[in-house]
């Protein structure tokens, strides 16, 4: 087990000075627990197990650093070929008049904010509750923070097959933001939700979603990352599976000067399937730190964990990653794969995967790899008149094929690589 973060007079003093903001009787209780646990684990410091590789200083000092805000140069918006339900957030505050009406077939989403002064709601059994399971055997002192003190973000309940993908639109509007989103999510027995995320969000970014997939559900996840450089974020989703469930979630991040994406699975019912992947293309000063937590608790479940990132000019890529069968959880198949391409000497990738087994009838493997372009492979395509750049920008996206292929929907699919191409054909200008 991990140790607790160790505590510093100065984050001492910080947490002491927390009031969770005032509500009903039922989001009262779960910010006061947070907090409560916050204080009790402290924030995080480097000297932490599972913050060794990424300084935490940015993400917890008291105000948040300036960031410049990204100028449009006239992309398209993302998803924006899609029928979707798009739900604005600018700088963390919901944008009712730039957003869609949410009334859908088979979905009821409400506002924290609006619903935060009842005294009874649904999300009372799952807001700030599988943020708790997940504090163990790690302690996430910033997802404890965060259900304490947002007020605003989004609870869907979906009770059938949601008919458009929802999508949280995130905007960064001011250098100084500093922003807390809590979103609960509720799939009944043989649900499906879809849900979209793009934007940089605010100058800090604290997000935490907490998905409960109930028997035979399906959710889809699809979140971009981008494009304000400077900008800092670190986000947390806290999924529980149900039998013959399926979760998948993808994450493409591209730019930040720091981001930290943490997901923790626990897998409760039979023949359950857990894919989570992402990939990550940093230039310069860019820290990108994915830390995945999974845990088997039930008999014939599939976990699949997929990540790439391509780093160059200094930049820094990071994964954590764990697979935790527990005893009875027979017939596991776990599968973890992390790998780099370091497009020059100055970048570097830091990796610690890990299996811990207490079945005997499992089937887990892990690997973890970095290095440069394929020089045989580029050679081939340079013989045959393909420019280096261009050459070079091939293989990326070829390196990155295997997780953007974790994405379920083909359009989807076409889309993020587009992105990654875009993403490289600027660097190459």
């Amino acid at each position: 087990m991990a140790a607790a973060p160790q505590r510093t007079a100065e984050g001492a003093l910080q947490i002491d000075t927390l009031r969770a903001p005032e509500g009903g009787a039922w989001v009262t209780t779960a910010r006061e627990e947070a907090l409560a646990r916050l204080r009790a684990m402290g924030l995080p410091q480097r000297r932490d197990e599972y913050w060794k590789f990424t300084r935490p200083d940015s993400l917890t000092q008291a105000e948040a650093p300036r960031a410049a805000l990204f100028e449009d140069a006239g992309e398209p918006e993302m998803f924006g070929e899609m029928d979707r339900l798009r739900l604005v957030f600018v700088d963390g505050v919901f944008d009712a008049e730039a957003s869609d009406d949410p009334a859908m077939a088979g979905l009821r989403i409400e506002r924290l904010a609006d619903v935060s002064a009842q005294d009874i709601h649904w999300a009372r059994d799952l807001y700030g509750t599988l943020e708790a399971r997940g504090q163990v055997p790690v302690p996430r002192p910033l997802a404890a923070l965060n259900t304490a003190i947002a007020e605003d973000g989004v609870l869907i309940h979906v009770t059938g097959s949601a008919g458009r993908p929802v999508n949280l639109v995130y905007h960064h509007r001011s250098e100084t933001s500093d922003a807390a989103l809590h979103h609960v999510i509720r799939l009944d027995a043989g649900a499906e939700l879809t849900v979209l995320e793009n934007g940089p969000a605010a100058a800090r970014f604290n997000k935490v979603m907490e998905v409960d997939v109930g028997d035979g559900a399906r959710f889809h996840h699809v979140r971009v990352q981008g494009r304000d450089h400077e900008r800092r974020a670190a986000t947390h989703i806290f999924a529980r599976l149900g039998a013959e469930s399926a979760f998948k979630s993808f994450t493409m991040t591209a730019n930040g000067v720091m981001t930290r994406n943490e997901c923790v699975i626990e897998m409760t019912g039979d023949d359950a399937s857990a894919h989570v992947a992402g990939a990550a293309m940093g230039d310069g000063d860019f820290h990108q730190d994915d830390t995945v937590f999974i845990t088997h608790d039930a008999l014939r479940c599939e976990s699949r964990q997929v990540f790439k990132k391509v780093l160059r000019n200094g930049a820094t890529g990071v994964f954590q990653g764990k697979i935790l069968v527990k005893a009875g959880a027979q017939k596991t198949d776990g599968y973890q794969i992390s790998q780099s391409l370091l497009l020059d000497d100055d970048s570097q990738f830091l990796a610690k995967p890990e299996l811990e087994i207490y079945a005997d009838d499992v089937a887990c493997s892990h690997g973890s790899t970095s290095g440069a372009i394929d020089e045989d492979a580029l050679y081939y395509l340079r013989s045959r008149g393909v420019p280096k750049p261009i050459a070079t920008d091939l293989l990326v996206l070829s390196f990155l094929a295997e997780a953007v292929e974790e994405i379920a929907e083909e359009s989807l699919r076409d889309e993020i690589t587009a992105r990654l191409a875009a993403w490289l054909e600027r660097r190459r200008g």
